[in-house]
């Protein structure tokens, strides 16, 4: 039944961002928790084998808190789940990626244009750094080191004087303005003081709508550039270009070593935890540790080290 699968990408069994606990019933929320262990229960499975990023882990524990057999693996291409070296998908994303990077080159150098490419990481920043590394970008910015575009124009303005009239810029989706950073801290920390009904309401509104003017941020950034610079500046969203075609050799060989780890943890009735891959080495995380925890990358972290060393402006 599993022949031929490995060279397929994509989810085979289907999937569903809802959440156990709230979900959508006609115009409704309601808790499904009891109806899904009652559905399990009914079919005499053994365990859920649940493949996913940050949600799914949070999910998972919220059913085997409820007496189901869940075990976990670490899928996703932000590569952001906590506990884990890495999460299968990245690496094919970050081939992706970086291939588009290679593509802009040429017709950044032929018009003398910045592109700036918007890559998928909406709280971290892994893939836009790595794909921004690999594909020789100019300027990498990512959520975790809020940018100042006037440091970024400098960067290319220098960059001309030298005689490169085009810059690349890879830009995570969720990257951030030192503006915009502090405004959202000021925001979700209203949040957290808020302690009247009506005060916390008003207070979530305002983060919400903060969040919500960051759609357009890439393209503001492009506007910006080309302002300061006098370059002309063009915008790449790669979206869900990233999130298809065949996995890597690497992504395979996680995955089946994961797969096969977690089937051993399952003979061995080992549930309540997430495959993780530690070294050349896996590990039963506990869900408990994984939840509501996100691995962003350290300021410090030997890639960004490696993109400053470089000449790559951060943006900071």
């Amino acid at each position: 039944a599993l022949s031929g699968i490995l060279t397929v990408g994509g989810t085979i069994l289907g999937t569903s961002r809802d959440k156990p606990n709230k979900m959508p019933v006609g115009d409704q929320t309601m808790d499904m928790t009891s109806v899904i262990l009652e559905t399990y229960q009914k079919h005499h499975l053994d365990a859920l084998v649940c493949l996913g990023g940050g949600g799914t882990q949070k999910n998972a524990y919220h059913l085997s808190q409820h007496g189901m057999n869940v075990i976990t693996l670490p899928k996703t291409i932000d590569n952001d789940v906590w506990g884990t070296d890495s999460t299968f998908g990245f690496d094919t994303a970050l081939g992706i990626a970086t291939e588009a990077i290679d593509r802009l080159h040429s017709t950044a150098h032929s018009h003398h244009r910045i592109i700036v490419v918007e890559i998928m990481g909406h709280n971290a920043g892994w893939l836009a750094l790595g794909a921004g590394i690999a594909g020789g970008a100019d300027v990498i910015l990512v959520p975790e080191i809020p940018y100042d575009i006037d440091v970024v124009a400098e960067a290319i303005r220098r960059r001309q004087r030298r005689g490169s009239n085009f810059s690349i810029v890879a830009v995570s989706e969720g990257a951030l303005s030192r503006q915009d950073a502090k405004a959202l801290e000021k925001a979700q920390a209203a949040v957290d003081k808020a302690e009247k009904k009506s005060e916390r309401k008003e207070a979530k509104a305002k983060l919400k709508e903060l969040e919500s003017n960051r759609k357009n941020h890439t393209m503001r950034v492009a506007q910006q550039l080309e302002e300061l610079t006098g370059l002309e500046a063009r915008m790449t969203i790669l979206g869900h270009l990233q999130r298809g075609g065949t996995p890597s050799a690497a992504d395979r060989l996680l995955a089946t070593r994961l797969g096969t780890a977690c089937a051993h943890y399952v003979n061995k009735e080992i549930f309540g935890v997430m495959v993780a891959a530690r070294g050349e080495e896996t590990e039963a995380m506990p869900l408990q540790d994984v939840v509501g925890k996100r691995k962003l990358v350290p300021v410090d972290h030997p890639w960004v080290k490696t993109a400053r060393n470089i000449g790559v402006c951060m943006g900071d």
